[in-house]
């Protein structure tokens, strides 16, 4: 039995090849993971030990301060980190976070783009295991950086 989140870099592997394909993966991230897809975020990178993220500026995501809320780019860590760990498991592995820490660096304004990396498990022994997350705004400034960690081990 293959675990779930191969099936998901399968499906990212077809899905990457056209625009269209990216959207419509993101949009069933979103639909699988309802709060997740509050932000309406979309998939660029999605390989072992990496994931790319962006989240568009729009009034859902702001806050009174006219920048993006400190929640929404807490969501964006948490997917895009969980994502980089998704794309490294080996088959028959599950995951769940236990720890989600973000630091804010200064306001987020405009298109954000969080990259996530993390080490590659070479087995489904249980262990934790951190994603580090950056979130750069569009003129490559670093608006907020963050660790998802998750505890893997074997599918019981």
């Amino acid at each position: 039995m293959r675990g779930a989140e191969s099936i998901v870099v399968e499906k990212w592997n077809r899905a990457k090849r056209s625009p269209l394909g990216r959207w419509l993966f993101s949009r069933a991230v979103g639909r699988f993971a309802p709060y997740t897809g509050t932000i309406s975020a979309r998939i660029q990178v999605l390989e072992p030990g990496r994931s790319v993220v962006t989240m568009r500026d729009r009034k859902a995501v702001r806050n009174h301060l006219d920048s993006i809320h400190a929640v929404a780019l807490t969501n964006l860590v948490e997917l895009s980190g969980s994502l980089a760990i998704i794309a490294s498991l080996p088959p028959e592995t599950r995951m769940i976070p236990i720890r989600l820490e973000t630091d804010f660096v200064k306001k987020g304004r405009g298109l954000m783009t969080a990259e996530s990396n993390c080490l590659i498990p070479r087995s489904n022994e249980e262990a934790e295991l951190p994603a580090i997350v950056v979130i750069r705004d569009e003129s490559g400034e670093e608006i907020a950086r963050g660790r998802v960690t998750v505890v893997i081990g074997a599918y019981d």
